[in-house]
Parts: structure tokens; sequence; C-alpha cells
């Protein structure tokens, strides 16, 4: 991140001093990156999030009183807050939350034993509008949990839902719910990268979805495939 780039203002949440201190050291000792405030419940996180507007919250699952997943929802459902994105921090046995996380509208997740470089990146990536979807244990788990989540009587009719598509835009859709990048799915339809681009643009805006994570999910629930698993 250049010198001239603004500075990622992040607030971190997590009940753990000891983890909220570590991650503070790495953005403070870090170009580009600032430290918003912090929080040790998800209810506290909340009002932190509405008085600092943070870039980016890393949002620790379980913590006392108000847990993560409830201050991910408040803060992703306040329209004051549409700039702030939200990275879930989990371990592998809180799996079972990853779902929820993802529909309640993270931009993605990390494993807290994450190394510090790939953090920093994760940061950036979503602050930029990405999808922190690429990591091959985010593929996995996302594609894990797709499979097996519990029935949500509040999901929206999927196939009304996409009438509005193209052809080509539900192509562009499935590619994205399989976890393709845009020059993988440029590839794959045989178009520019430019043109990948403007299709998964419009389809952020047809489905009002808040980012690519969300585009995954609503791939996923249409039934238009599944994420690519790797080794």
């Amino acid at each position: 991140m250049s010198a001239a780039t603004a500075e990622v203002r992040v607030l971190l949440v997590d009940d753990q001093p000891l983890i909220r201190a570590g991650l503070r050291v790495l953005l403070e000792t870090e170009d580009g990156y600032a430290v918003a405030g912090e929080a040790g419940d998800g209810a506290e996180a909340v009002r932190q999030a509405r008085d600092t507007r943070p870039d980016v919250v890393l949002m620790d699952v379980r913590m006392p009183g108000t847990d993560g997943l409830d201050a991910l929802a408040a803060i992703t459902a306040d329209p004051e807050l549409g700039g702030t994105r939200v990275i879930v921090l989990t371990t592998f046995d809180l799996d079972e939350y990853v779902y929820r996380a993802l529909r309640s509208g993270a931009s993605g997740f990390l494993l807290k034993d994450t190394e510090p470089a790939v953090l920093l990146r994760a940061i950036d990536l979503v602050h930029a509008g990405e999808a922190l979807l690429a990591p091959t244990v985010t593929r996995r788990l996302i594609g894990e949990f797709a499979r097996q989540r519990p029935a949500l009587p509040d999901a929206p009719p999927e196939p009304g839902r996409l009438a509005v598509l193209t052809p080509r835009e539900r192509e562009v859709l499935a590619l994205v719910g399989r976890g393709h990048t845009n020059p993988e799915i440029a590839a794959q339809l045989v178009i520019s990268p430019a043109t990948a681009r403007t299709h998964v643009g419009r389809l952020l805006t047809k489905l009002a979805a808040r980012d690519r994570v969300q585009l995954v999910l609503i791939a996923h629930e249409a039934g238009l495939g599944v994420l690519r698993r790797e080794a």
C-alpha cells in the first residue's frame, strides 16, 4: 500500500485482550492501516462501529453477551454503515457459524492462525470491495456449509429473483458461485477480464447484493452449482 493511499481504518473485536493487542501491534507497525477502535463483545462492537465508522471490522464469533454474528447482522443492516466491511475471525471448532456469517453480510472470514501478511492482504481485498473467497481453506469451508446449510425460511424465491438476469449473466453467476475469479470467468467464457468485471458489477446491482460473497450464496440457493473443492 503506497504512502499516498489513505489509511484503512480497522475496528478490532475480540473478547481476548491479548488477541486485540496483537492485532493492534500488527496494524500500527504497518504503513497504510490505523486502528479505529476496540471492542470486547458484540454490543460494544456495534456501538464502536457507529461511532467510528471503520472501513473494516475484524469480528470474533464467540463472545459473552451479544456474539459476533448478532453484531455482524446489526452492522451490515445499518444503512449508515454501508461502507463498512466485516471479516469474521473463526477457528475450526466454529465452522458451523460460517454460512450464517456470510448470509448475514460478512465479506469473508479468516482462521485465527492466519499469517500476518495474509491478514493484511485480506483487509486490503475486502476494503477494495472484493470477497475473501480465494484461499483454499475458505473455498472448502464455504462449499461444505453451502451443502449442509439449514433450511432458511426467509430466503427469497430465487427463480423469480433471477428472472431479471440475461442468459450470460446467469452463466457468470454460476461461475462466481463456484469460486471463480474474474480472470477465470473471462477465460472460461472467452471474454475479456474487463467484460467479466462488468457482468459481475451488473449482477451486484440487479440482485441487490452487498458484495461477491452474497452472489456466491445467491448462486447456491438458486442451485447454480457448487464451489470447487481443492485438495
